[in-house]
């Protein structure tokens, strides 16, 4: 039998075999089983969907691998058996394809978030593809066939994973939506050209949408690449007919753009999702009667990948030009803020009342959280529009990963850029379970390391894919930190990979330990980008007692808890101005060795707020005085 590349040097077509997990749920093995484990559970059923494949006319057939990686293995506690499960799934292959098929190493998707969009490096994702691939190579597949991807720096893990192990040949395929872009925004032109750059040896696009939506993007790839391509639709989308997914494309349909897919210059075809041996039946038909092309299309355009992302970008930007509040974080001024909570109704004229005493009071900028402690309020993007447009005083958008899907947020941020908002503090955001909504979802599509990425990309003109969208946003971009994490090192790691993504200043927890902060700051010395120390006032000993037990990474030091309690055992008053006190204690201890503060206000008590600037000597004690007792209602 020939070996694979010579297939790469032939002008001839060939086929792929079609849906493995179709013909295994058609046979009765439900979904919520690993399909990967038939492979030792039920040799005799892979083997015979291989060799259904293969009688009906597949040239490569691929292994039952798909999820057999260490990750996808172990949401069913089989990571242990990843190295039998991937050579016992080539033997079963082999043994069904004899010397009429090849026999294709499948790996899908790691179905986790890498870097930047996630917390799995680039190296772990590479090591963990090689694993898969090691396995398969033992096994003694003929190539390896990189599937399902929807993200191209994961898929480039793969390729090098793969190519870390072996000299196989490697087909890449990229699945896109009915817009012909992945769900990161990619275009099959730009994916075309990556797969190309990194040393994938065929070129292709499979599930996701039917043929109709791929054959329009094999057209495009075709015009940036003299890679050979390939084409694994889905047999349409899937439609729910009384509580069952169908697959609507018949077999006839799909060799009617088996046809297609040739004109347009694949040389490898097959099915995915939905396709049974009837399809490749007859997919196998149309492409043993149509006359391969014989001369290869030339590139139109040959400016390497990089060279256009460079090409792409716009110049970002200046941060002396987005905001005062930028300008002022980029040239070293002290910057003041307070927190300040949306309205809990669609009513905002008491909230933009009492942050109109902050614009008088000479603060900077009013901080406007993201659905803080997963509670339901106005949107924070509404509320800074409003701030901003019917107060005059600038917002500081809180933005959290938990409520949005990537999609999502990149919709809020262009249109948070449209609406001329410009500062944004980047978090995490905190789970539904701890709001009065527990049973609601939460996305977390990413977390604020991804999603600096993803602000720090719009600065530069660019989307998630990297596709131009015009003119720039302007945002300076802050991030949240932790001096007072339990696990130390992982919260300075995570610092330094938001720093590196696009981190522009940080904005701190409540500090109450001084002592503790002075360290952390010592700590991150070497990626020191402007810190803003938060302050929130206490009000009595049960808010302290609840600041240092309930509330992740804020330490209220034994001292203050005492005094608390004794001011408290006197008075409301008494606690009060003794939480007062130590916010002010506070910011006097900690003023040289910070850049701002954001003081919250509690209760939304925004005079009381304004009493903690009184250490400043850059905050006019006269204009707070003037602000605070203008009659304006708060």
């Amino acid at each position: 039998m020939k070996k694979f590349k010579e297939l790469l040097e032939s002008d001839s077509v060939y086929v792929f075999d079609g849906a493995i997990g179709t013909r295994f749920y058609d046979k009765g093995v439900y979904i919520n089983k690993s399909y990967d484990e038939l492979n030792l559970t039920s040799p005799d059923l892979v083997r015979e969907v291989h060799g259904e494949y293969v009688a009906n006319g597949a040239d490569v057939i691929e292994t039952n691998t798909f999820g057999a990686t260490r990750h996808r293995l172990k949401q069913y506690s089989l990571e242990g058996k990843l190295h039998e499960i991937n050579v016992k799934a080539v033997q079963h292959a082999k043994a069904a394809a004899g010397d009429k098929a090849f026999v294709a190493g499948a790996i899908g998707p790691l179905d986790l978030r890498i870097e930047p969009y996630g917390p799995t490096s680039l190296e772990e994702a590479k090591e963990m593809f090689a694993e898969q691939a090691a396995a398969l190579d033992e096994g003694g597949v003929d190539l390896f066939i990189l599937e399902t991807f929807a993200d191209l720096s994961e898929i480039r893990q793969a390729i090098e994973g793969v190519k870390s192990i072996s000299k196989l040949p490697i087909i890449a395929q990229v699945q896109i939506q009915t817009d012909g872009k992945t769900v990161f925004g990619a275009t099959a032109k730009m994916i075309a050209e990556r797969l190309d750059e990194w040393g994938a040896d065929v070129i292709g696009l499979n599930c996701g949408v039917g043929p109709t939506h791929v054959l329009s993007a094999l057209e495009e790839m075709r015009s940036v690449t003299n890679k050979k391509l390939s084409a694994q639709p889905n047999a349409g989308l899937p439609r729910d007919v009384q509580g069952r997914q169908f697959y609507m494309c018949s077999p006839e349909y799909m060799s009617k753009f088996a046809k297609r897919y040739i004109k347009a210059g694949a040389s490898f075809i097959g099915g995915c999702c939905g396709t049974t041996p009837k399809h490749i039946r007859l997919i196998a038909d149309s492409v043993r009667a149509i006359s391969p092309r014989s001369s290869r299309i030339e590139v139109r355009d040959s400016t390497p990948a990089k060279e256009k992302i460079a090409q792409a970008q716009v110049e970002p930007v200046s941060p002396l030009e987005r905001s005062n509040w930028s300008r002022k974080v980029a040239q070293g001024e002290f910057v003041t803020s307070v927190e300040v909570l949306p309205p809990k109704g669609v009513r905002a004229k008491k909230t933009l009342q009492s942050i109109e005493i902050l614009r008088v009071a000479g603060v900077d900028a009013v901080n406007i959280p993201d659905g803080p402690r997963a509670q339901t309020r106005m949107s924070a993007q509404a509320t800074a529009v409003l701030v901003e447009r019917e107060v005059g005083i600038e917002a500081v958008l809180h933005y959290c990963c938990r409520d949005r899907n990537l999609l999502g947020m990149m919709s809020d941020l262009l249109g948070a850029a449209a609406l001329g908002l410009h500062n944004l503090l980047i978090i995490t955001g905190d789970p539904p379970k701890m709001g009065p909504y527990p049973d609601a979802t939460a996305v977390f599509d990413i977390d604020s390391i991804g999603l600096t990425n993803m602000v720090n990309k719009l600065n530069h003109g660019l989307d998630l894919g990297n596709n131009p969208i015009g003119d720039p946003t302007a945002f300076s971009i802050g991030v949240g930190v932790n001096p007072g994490a339990i696990n130390l090192e992982e919260e300075i790691k995570r610092f330094e990979w938001k720093v590196e993504a696009g981190a522009e200043y940080a904005i701190t927890q409540p500090v109450y330990d001084t002592e503790q902060l002075h360290e952390f700051l010592n700590k991150i010395s070497h990626v020191r980008i402007p810190i803003v120390a938060g302050i929130f006032p206490l009000v009595s000993s049960r808010n302290a007692e609840f600041m240092h037990n309930e509330v992740p990474g804020v330490r209220v030091t034994q001292d203050i808890l005492e005094r608390m309690r004794q001011a408290s055992d006197k008075s409301k008053e008494h606690a009060r101005e003794e939480g007062l006190a130590i916010a002010r204690e506070s910011l006097e201890e900690i003023k040289n060795v910070i850049q701002g503060v954001q003081v919250s206000a509690p209760f939304g008590n925004v005079k009381y707020a304004l009493k903690v600037f009184d250490v400043l000597d850059s905050f006019s004690e006269g204009e707070r005085v003037t602000a605070t007792t203008a009659g304006i209602e708060e």
